[in-house]
C-alpha cells in the first residue's frame, strides 16, 4: 500500500492544504484557522475532478490523538441536469474554524482530491 496520506504537490496542481493560522498564541485566546487548497495555483473544480472536504485537527502537545476542530464540504463542482460542468455553480476549497486551547500542539490539515487522494499539512502552535 502506497502511503495514505500524500504532503507534497506534483505536476501543476496543488492538493496540500494550505494551513493560515498564528504561530503562537495566549492561553485560551481564540485563534482562527484557515486552510485553502489551491492557494497559490488553483485546483481543478470541475465534475470530474475536484475537493471533496477538508478537515481540520489540533494534537495537544503530550494528548493520545488528534482532536477534529471542523471543516467543510465542498459539494457544487458545476454539475446539473444538462449534464457535467454546465451548472455553472462551483465551490472553493476553504474552510474556516476557530478553537481555544490551554496547550500547545500540532493543526493538522486533511484534504481529500477525487482523483488523488489524501492530502495532509501541519503546522506547530505554541500557547504561552
Amino acid at each position: 500500500m502506497s502511503e495514505l496520506y500524500k504532503t507534497a504537490d506534483f505536476k501543476t496542481e496543488k492538493h496540500v492544504p494550505v494551513i493560515e493560522a498564528p504561530a503562537s498564541a495566549k492561553k485560551s485566546e481564540l485563534i482562527t484557522i484557515k486552510v485553502t487548497v489551491g492557494k497559490q495555483v488553483p485546483h481543478p473544480n470541475t465534475s470530474v475532478h475536484h475537493i471533496s472536504w477538508i478537515k481540520v485537527f489540533f494534537f495537544p502537545e503530550g494528548g493520545k490523538f488528534p482532536i477534529e476542530i471542523g471543516g467543510g464540504e465542498f459539494t457544487a463542482h458545476g454539475e446539473s441536469a444538462d449534464g457535467p460542468d454546465k451548472g455553472g455553480v462551483y465551490t472553493e476549497p476553504q474552510a474556516i474554524v476557530a478553537l481555544k486551547t490551554d496547550k500547545p500542539g500540532k493543526i493538522i490539515a486533511t484534504s481529500y482530491c477525487n482523483l488523488h487522494g489524501l492530502w495532509k499539512s501541519e503546522q506547530d502552535l505554541k500557547v504561552a
